[in-house]
């Protein structure tokens, strides 16, 4: 058993496919002081894959935001996140010019976009990248992996937007004994999700898709296309999936996952640094987290200008924008914050145990909130908690 869980840990307890697969390319970007972004190739999050090459001008950069976190600062900052609706902070922030201005013009900032939490972790173990907005498995697995020493959570990010959607005809977990259900990728934070979920129910599954329940791990893309013709039951799906498998494959939500969580909060998405890069540079970190906290007021501020700047950004990523009625529903399904939701990751990397998919591992050390709270208590705000 510790030989198998050990394997699945080095498969499957990582990536969170929170935009579409079916590509394993990345695009990078520079952003220098000018405020100039070109775009490389990546997967969109409607679910098709293009080659892009973007400018965003400079009157970007001049979008309001706060001063530097921490006066003049010199060096580089490289920065990954997904083109997709969950990583709303990141693409508002390099959209609007924010993170630039936060760093300021010593700073270059250099962006790759990632299909997966799998690419992320390895862009950053391979010293690819300094940071990222990333899922919660990914994090976890990436911690574990390098016996606590590669990556620290310095913020969260965003919260909720998973929800297991199923045909009409379905109107409890009872009617889905036999049926078949997708998730993202095995192993991923929505994988965990649904498979606790059954269990609760009484209903078994298994990592080999055999059970009461078989649960296929698909990219999101393919689950539309099979949703549609009938080849599959359902999904269990972050946005802006399981918004699209409502409106363009006439499905229904059975379970809205935050009904699962205390206070309906757990985390989507957050944000991690390279241990070494946070000991080396703080002063750029706490930069590039003033660079998120001006973007989730930016989102909270002009919510209308976020959807249309979010959209924007992953037109310029992956040249397919989503549509409107897409992204109004999936935005209003999601919670942009900075808190990273802490006990909630912990009890994703207990469920994954309980489920036979990861080791029972001891994650109080993954968190580094210093820099955050010195920033939020410059704006009278609370301090959030780590584990």
């Amino acid at each position: 058993m510790q030989s198998r869980r050990s394997f699945l840990l080095s498969l499957v307890s990582v990536p969170i496919v929170l935009a579409a697969c079916g590509s394993d390319d990345k695009s990078s970007s520079t952003t220098a002081a000018s405020g100039t972004t070109a775009g490389g190739s990546s997967t969109t999050g409607a679910g098709s894959t293009a080659a892009a090459a973007t400018t965003t001008t400079g009157a970007a950069a001049t979008t309001a935001g706060s001063t530097p976190a921490t006066g003049n600062l010199s060096g580089s900052l490289r920065l990954g996140y997904f083109p997709n609706i969950t990583h709303g902070p990141a693409l508002v922030g390099v959209q609007q010019g924010l993170f630039t201005k936060a760093l300021g013009d010593g700073v270059k900032l250099d962006t790759s976009t990632y299909n997966s939490g799998t690419e992320a972790i390895e862009a950053l173990f391979a010293d690819a990248i300094d940071a990222s907005f990333i899922g919660p498995n990914p994090a976890i697995n990436g911690y574990v992996k390098s016996n606590g020493e590669a990556l620290r959570i310095v913020s969260g990010s965003t919260s909720g937007g998973a929800y297991l959607v199923v045909k009409p005809e379905i109107n409890s977990a009872a009617d889905l004994k036999g049926k078949s259900l997708a998730t993202p990728q095995l192993g991923n934070t929505q994988d965990v999700a649904l498979r606790t979920w059954l269990k609760s129910q009484g209903l078994s599954s298994d990592p080999q898709g055999g059970g009461d329940v078989a649960i296929v791990p698909q990219d999101n893309s393919a689950t539309l296309d099979a949703f549609k013709t009938g080849d599959i039951d359902g999904g269990w799906l972050p946005e802006p999936w399981a918004t699209r498998l409502v409106q363009e494959g006439g499905g229904k939500v059975l379970v809205d996952e935050a009904t699962l969580w205390p206070e309906g909060k757990y985390v989507t998405t957050h944000l991690i640094v390279a241990t070494k890069f946070l000991n080396d540079h703080p002063d750029i970190v706490k930069a590039l987290l003033q660079g998120e906290l001006d973007a989730l007021d930016y989102i909270a501020a002009n919510p209308a200008d976020a959807q249309k700047a979010a959209n924007e950004q992953i037109n310029a990523i992956t040249q397919k924008p989503l549509k409107d009625a897409v992204i109004a529903a999936s935005w209003a399904n999601l919670d942009f914050t900075h808190d990273p939701i802490a006990s909630s990751l912990q009890t994703s990397a207990d469920n994954a145990h309980a489920v036979g998919l990861l080791d029972e591992v001891d994650l109080k050390g993954i968190y580094s909130l210093d820099l955050l709270n010195e920033l939020l208590q410059a704006k009278g705000e609370a301090p959030v908690k780590g584990l």
